[in-house]
This record gives structure tokens, C-alpha cells and sequence, in this order.
């Protein structure tokens, strides 16, 4: 009996990591967006007011609770990891390929695809270019945060997931500005080169490096319990910026909201689409390559999820608090978690099926 209790400890616990909190994000998110758009038609001075703190396109306010939202993420990259990348490559191949090689450019296509074909009558060209730049922010910005969450979801291997978020993070502050650029160009956007290598730098490299330098000085004995403690202490802060970005984006964009309602579903189709598309070809890869389930669904999920935290700041530094990119990237939010959470459920069901 003891025993039978144990084992059901272990089976809970393993199954269910995720708070109260990430458990119901999609709500709370749900929530955020209906207190903005209220807001944002109760107090339209206001948000023009913030709207207007900006230093080099750079919304201040915005940027403050992105850095909050992405620091405690960058704590958890661990470059000493790195040495543990010759081991399992396979896994590691799934991710780096679909996320990078994959996923922006079919993220793109389809954009275009329902924006500039099926969509074509109900939104107008400049508008639809900005919707199609947002979702392709997302498509090129790989996960950071929920990666962990999505791994021990399905008791995947927890250090190589740590190797497979580390590096996309070191790939992320060389390749995102690039093939973003490139993306965009196809699609006839014109991006300043400054504005997007700025952005880069701010919610990318900087966090990084402040990840890193906290991380060095809470590891110097190379015990993990102190790093833990951390994030758990500033994990209710970047959850808290999280919710504001949401509230104050959706605040700028109340107006349009309310006069086409419509568009959040218009948006949030070529993202599921890519959602399960993307899941599709990860998770049938790792299964005809023969990779262990361990590894192959975190790989799956890593190159599903998206860094949107990085697409939003990034939207918003390029087009502006009241573009389409930035509400784009926001929907992105409210799409990814019951998206996520049902392909964390097929994987668990599906699992025995692999090596």
C-alpha cells in the first residue's frame, strides 16, 4: 500500500508540474485582453499618453515588462551544457532543423496564403501585411520558457532539453535578425536593419547576458538549488509583466478590436494550422528516425511552441503599439497554451508507440 502510494506521488507529480497559474494562462490571458479592450475605450488618453514614452522606437514601458517577462527564462540557459551536445544528436537535429529551417518559412507561407488569397476581401492589403509580419515574428522566435514546462509535461529528458533551449538561444542572437529580415523583404515590408539588430540586442543578447552573470554568481559551487530558488522568487514578476504587456497592447488596439471583432479568429487559423503542422512533422520525424520518446517529444514541442515574448517586442519596435504585427504576436499568446497542452495530451497517449 505504501508502495501504490508512492508511485502515485511520483506519477502526479511528473504529470502535472504546471501552477495554478501556467495551468489556466489561456484564461488569464483571456481575461487581460478583455480588461484592455475595456480600458483602452474607457481611458483612450491614457494609453495614448504611454503609447508616447518611446527612446528609439523603443516603448519604454513595453520594454520594461518584456525584460522582466524574459529575464528569469535567461537564468535557466546553462552554457556548460554545451559540452553535452555530441550526445543523443538526433533529438537535437529535429529541433535545430524544423525551428530554424522549417517553421519561419511555412509560418510565412501561410500568412501570405490566407491574407493575400483567403482573407483577401475581408482585411485590407496594408493591414494584412502587418498580420502576416506578426505571425512571422513568431514563426522565426523558437521558445525559451515554456520549453521546460512542455518537457516535463512528458517526462522528457530534462538536461537535454536544457542543451536544446541553450542552443537555439545562441543560434536566436545570430540567425532571428537575419531570416526575420529576409521573411519580411519577401513579403515587401521594409524593416530598418537598426531598428530590428536593436531589438536583438535589447530582449535577446541582454537578457542573456544578465541571465548568464546571475547564473555565475548563484552556481559558483555548481549546485542548482540556489538557481531554482531564484526563479521561483521572480517567476510571479514575469508572469505579472506578462499580463501587463497583454493588458496595455489590447488597450492600444481597442478601437480596431471592437470595430472588427472578427479578426482574432482570422488570425488564429494559419497559426493553429502551424501549430499542428509543425508538431506533425517533428513528432513523425523523431518516430520514423527511431529517436526515444524522451527526446523526441520535447523536440517535437520545442519546435512547435514560440518565444512570443521576443515576436511581441520586436513587433512592437518595428510597426509600432497599434499595428497589426503587435496584435498578431498578442493572439499568438492566447492561441499557444490549449494549442500546446492538447499536443502535450496526444504525446502522452502516444508514447508507448516509440523505441
Amino acid at each position: 500500500m505504501h508502495k501504490d502510494r508512492i508511485e502515485k506521488n511520483v506519477s502526479t507529480d511528473a504529470t502535472s508540474p504546471m501552477g495554478l497559474f501556467e495551468r489556466y494562462l489561456s484564461l488569464w490571458i483571456a481575461l487581460c485582453i478583455a480588461a484592455g479592450v475595456g480600458l483602452g475605450v474607457a481611458l483612450p488618453n491614457l494609453f495614448e499618453t504611454v503609447a508616447g514614452i518611446e527612446y528609439a522606437s523603443v516603448n519604454l514601458v513595453v520594454a520594461v515588462f518584456i525584460w522582466v517577462m524574459i529575464y528569469p527564462m535567461m537564468v535557466n540557459v546553462d552554457f556548460a551544457s554545451l559540452k553535452d551536445v555530441g550526445k543523443k544528436p538526433k533529438g537535437l537535429c529535429i529541433t535545430l532543423v524544423v525551428n530554424w529551417l522549417i517553421k519561419p518559412f511555412t509560418m510565412a507561407a501561410l500568412g501570405i496564403f490566407f491574407f493575400e488569397y483567403v482573407f483577401a476581401g475581408l482585411v485590407d492589403p496594408q493591414t494584412a501585411k502587418e498580420y502576416i509580419a506578426g505571425m512571422i515574428l513568431l514563426g522565426v522566435a523558437p521558445c525559451t520558457a515554456m520549453v521546460f514546462v512542455w518537457s516535463q509535461l512528458v517526462r522528457g529528458d530534462a538536461n537535454y532539453t536544457l542543451v536544446q533551449v541553450s542552443i537555439n538561444d545562441i543560434i536566436m542572437v545570430f540567425a532571428f535578425a537575419p531570416i526575420a529580415a529576409f521573411l519580411l523583404g519577401v513579403t515587401n515590408i521594409v524593416v530598418p536593419w537598426e531598428t530590428l539588430l536593436l531589438s536583438v540586442v535589447l530582449y535577446v543578447v541582454i537578457p542573456l547576458a544578465a541571465g548568464y552573470m546571475t547564473r555565475k554568481m548563484l552556481d559558483g559551487s555548481d549546485s542548482h538549488e540556489r538557481i531554482s530558488s531564484f526563479t521561483a522568487r521572480v517567476k510571479p514578476f514575469s508572469m505579472m509583466g506578462l499580463l501587463a504587456t497583454v493588458v496595455l497592447l489590447f488597450g492600444f488596439q481597442a478601437q480596431t478590436i471592437l470595430g472588427k471583432p472578427m479578426v482574432i479568429v482570422l488570425i488564429a487559423i494559419p497559426l493553429l494550422i502551424q501549430s499542428y503542422g509543425i508538431f506533425v512533422v517533428a513528432y513523425g520525424w523523431g518516430y520514423l528516425w527511431r529517436v526515444p520518446f524522451t527526446t523526441a517529444a520535447p523536440a517535437a514541442l520545442i519546435g512547435t511552441s514560440n518565444f512570443f515574448e521576443l515576436a511581441v517586442a520586436v513587433a512592437i519596435s518595428l510597426f509600432g503599439l497599434n499595428s497589426g504585427a503587435a496584435l498578431a504576436t498578442v493572439v499568438g499568446v492566447l492561441v499557444e497554451v490549449p494549442v500546446m497542452l492538447s499536443l502535450v495530451a496526444f504525446a502522452n497517449r502516444t508514447r508507448q508507440h516509440f523505441a
